[in-house]
């Protein structure tokens, strides 16, 4: 189906890719994993023909694929689903399902909004989602989001599905979802190539594999021949003997957040629990039961109707959230483009933002740059941020495991009292969710709470001394370590919805 031929791609100078040479079979579907910075995203890029190719060819149905836009792309059968949502907010479902073919009448050429809102509704059917086609994208959550871009992509009939770690913003339920919905697809004879982080699901949907390490392909061949510990020692370039790090330290007795009674209509009820120093605890659900709504609440950006936040016993006001970081609240966001980064600015001025008040002139406001400079310094090697990236490298143009890197160390040079963290590990590779467990442990050990959001089972119970279960906006479950049972926090995530 897709054949690289000494595909090879850099930028300013530096290899992303290549030269690489391996071949899609039509009507399979084929894994590609590695780290953050491996180059499989520069790969999808290139047959998304979001850039071109500086040296090789490609063919598509043994015919030479040479696309110069997305667009040709697209009309050559080969569509891309994101890994970073690419839909417009403002606007409706329906209109960025559509938005370059929407239907038309002949004479005067308006739009047929009936047929847009018939069509958009059996796209949405297919990848299972119940929502009304007029509702804007901004109103969704970042599962529903990916979703639709899923949907979108299922529109332009393609003969070739790129997957670019499709699974990173879906629950459980919706994951299972998309799996259904791919074996489908291999069924009616499309073409899929599934880059994918989480290395059990690569098992279970492909065919064959490939692997890339530092822009290489480093192993290729039927998924069976690969083992787990295989498929990780060729990604990492060494042998990843656990994939949780030994906790050392302990709880401790004493408090440091307690949360009372807040509530939100439609969103939480009643929800109280307590953060001891030095304790990781966990937050289980699936998509859409408020976890990600109580963070924001917790630090400030949304308000609750009733309830109390107290920080070390002392009350927090509703919605002041430069109070919650001047008393030592740090919040890493699901959404590290949109709500953690300034994309633009330099890799250093990212590092800084948070604590550029502490290295400020009380009379002048001048920043003492050396003194920031070194902290910098510190915490790049703290977080072990890749030696290739610049100070002044902007951080749109970072691998998405040294832009998580980037948003924790943001938070670390301000050393929190409590730290939330909202799917840290999202879109993240082994080699560098390894590094991002230790550093959380770290930050626990050292005596802050940290509150662990993450749709990954696995994750809660590799971390976690305790763990809340919330089903529907409501605490159903709370489990110490010793109590740890998937099959139970799976029961009280899915309440609720079983009594519904």
């Amino acid at each position: 189906m897709i054949e690289f031929q000494g595909v090879a791609k850099s930028y300013d100078g530096i290899r992303a890719l290549g030269p690489i040479s391996f071949a899609l079979r039509p009507g399979t579907i084929l894994g590609l994993i590695g780290e953050n910075g491996a180059g499989k995203s520069t790969l999808m890029n290139l047959l998304a023909a979001t850039v071109q190719p500086d040296a090789g060819q490609m063919l598509l149905g043994g015919q030479r694929y040479a696309p110069r836009e997305p667009g040709a792309a697209l009309n050559q059968g080969v569509a891309l689903i994101h890994q970073e949502l690419n839909l417009f907010p403002n606007l409706s479902i329906a209109e960025n399902l559509f938005l370059t073919r929407f239907p038309r009448h002949w004479c005067p050429p308006f739009i047929q909004r009936h047929a847009l809102q018939a069509e958009a509704r059996e796209l949405l059917a297919e990848v299972g989602l119940d929502l009304d086609p007029g509702t804007l994208v901004e109103q969704l959550s970042p599962g529903e989001s990916q979703l639709v871009e899923i949907a979108r992509a299922l529109g332009a009939a393609p003969r070739l599905i790129l997957f670019d770690e499709a699974t990173t913003s879906l629950g459980t339920r919706e994951a299972e979802r998309l799996f259904q919905l791919v074996e489908k697809l291999r069924q009616q004879g499309i073409s899929m190539i599934y880059v994918s982080h989480t290395l059990a699901d690569v098992r279970r949907l492909c065919d064959d594999l490939v692997v890339l390490r530092d822009g290489l392909v480093v192993g290729q061949g039927p998924v069976a021949e690969f083992s787990l510990p295989r498929m990780i020692s060729l990604m990492v370039g060494r042998q990843l003997d656990q994939l949780y790090p030994t906790r050392t330290g302990e709880p401790q007795t004493d408090l440091v957040l307690e949360v009372r009674g807040i509530s939100q209509p439609g969103v939480m009820r009643n929800i109280s629990f307590q953060l001891r120093r030095g304790e990781i605890l966990g937050l289980a659900g699936l998509l859409g039961a408020g976890r990600s709504e109580l963070a924001r609440v917790l630090f400030g950006l949304e308000r609750p109707s009733s309830g109390e936040i107290r920080l070390d016993g002392i009350p927090l006001p509703p919605g002041q959230v430069r109070q919650r970081i001047q008393r030592g609240m740090a919040f890493l966001t699901e959404d590290r483009r949109t709500d953690g980064l300034c994309l633009n600015a330099s890799l250093t001025d990212n590092l800084g933002l948070v604590v550029l008040p502490q290295y400020a002139s009380g009379n002048t406001g001048r920043i003492d740059r050396t003194s920031l400079q070194g902290a910098i310094t510190t915490v790049r090697e703290a977080v072990r941020l890749s030696a290739k990236a610049a100070d002044r490298q902007p951080a749109r143009t970072l691998s998405g495991g040294n832009q998580q890197k980037v948003v924790l160390g943001k938070w670390l040079l301000a050393r929190p009292r409590v730290l939330i963290l909202d799917e840290p590990t999202r879109g993240i590779d082994v080699g560098a969710k390894f590094e991002i467990y230790r550093l959380i442990q770290a930050v626990a050990d050292q005596g802050a709470g940290v509150l662990l959001i993450s749709s990954e089972m696995e994750e809660l119970l590799g971390l976690c001394d305790r763990i809340l279960v919330l089903s529907r906006g409501e605490i159903t479950d709370t489990l110490a370590r010793d109590e740890f049972d998937q099959s139970r926090i799976l029961r009280s995530a899915l309440a609720h919805t079983l009594t519904a």
